[in-house]
C-alpha cells in the first residue's frame, strides 16, 4: 500500500519501484530518471527530496526525515563549471552517482547526502549534516564523523517482534 499525499510531487512514477507500505507526505519532491526503489515501511516526512537523476534504494524500515535530501547528482562549484542546470553538461563540472540505503536507517531532518554515498544497514544520520562518503553499518554519524555505536541487537530485536505481531 502506498499513501502518498495530494502536496506532493513525483515526477517518473513509472520508474519507482514501491514496497508495502510507503507513506510519503506533502511537499516531498521525488524525481525519477532512472530506477528509485523504496523498500517496506519506508517513509519520506515533509520537504525531504530524491533528485539527481541516478539510482537510489532506500531498505526497508528507512525514513528521511523532515527536509532531508538525497542527491544523485551535484555541480562542482570548486572547478572549472558553470553551477547553472540551464546550461549544457559540456559547460557544467557536475558529479553524479547512485544512492544506496541500507534497511533501519534514519536519515536526520535537513540532512543531505551526496551523490555515490552508500549507507549501511542501521546506520543513522544526524539532523543538518552533509553526508560526503559511505557510512559503516550501525553507526551514529554527524556527517560523516561516527558518533558511537547504534543498538544492533535491539533493533534486529524489535524487528523479530514486529514480524511476530504482524503476522497475528
Amino acid at each position: 500500500m502506498q499513501t502518498i499525499y495530494e502536496g506532493a510531487r513525483i515526477i517518473g512514477r513509472e520508474n519507482i519501484r514501491f514496497g508495502d507500505p510507503v507513506l510519503i507526505d506533502d511537499f516531498v519532491l521525488v524525481v525519477a530518471r532512472e530506477t528509485i526503489t523504496l523498500g517496506n515501511y519506508v517513509h519520506l516526512a515533509c520537504f525531504s527530496s530524491i533528485t539527481g537523476g541516478q539510482e537510489v534504494t532506500l531498505g526497508d524500515f528507512v525514513a528521511l526525515s523532515q527536509g532531508a535530501r538525497i542527491l544523485t547528482g551535484t555541480d562542482d562549484f570548486t572547478g572549472w563549471g558553470f553551477g547553472n542546470s540551464t546550461l549544457d553538461e559540456a559547460y557544467r563540472n557536475t558529479t553524479r552517482a547512485p544512492v544506496s540505503i541500507g534497511r533501519f536507517c534514519v536519515i536526520g531532518a535537513n540532512a543531505v547526502v551526496l551523490p555515490g554515498v552508500t549507507i549501511g544497514e542501521g546506520a543513522t544520520v544526524g539532523a543538518n549534516t552533509v553526508v560526503t562518503r559511505d557510512l559503516e553499518p550501525w553507526g551514529v554519524y554527524l556527517g560523516n564523523r561516527r558518533l558511537r555505536h547504534r543498538d544492533r541487537e535491539g533493533v534486529l530485536a524489535t524487528h523479530r517482534s514486529f514480524i511476530e505481531a504482524s503476522r497475528s
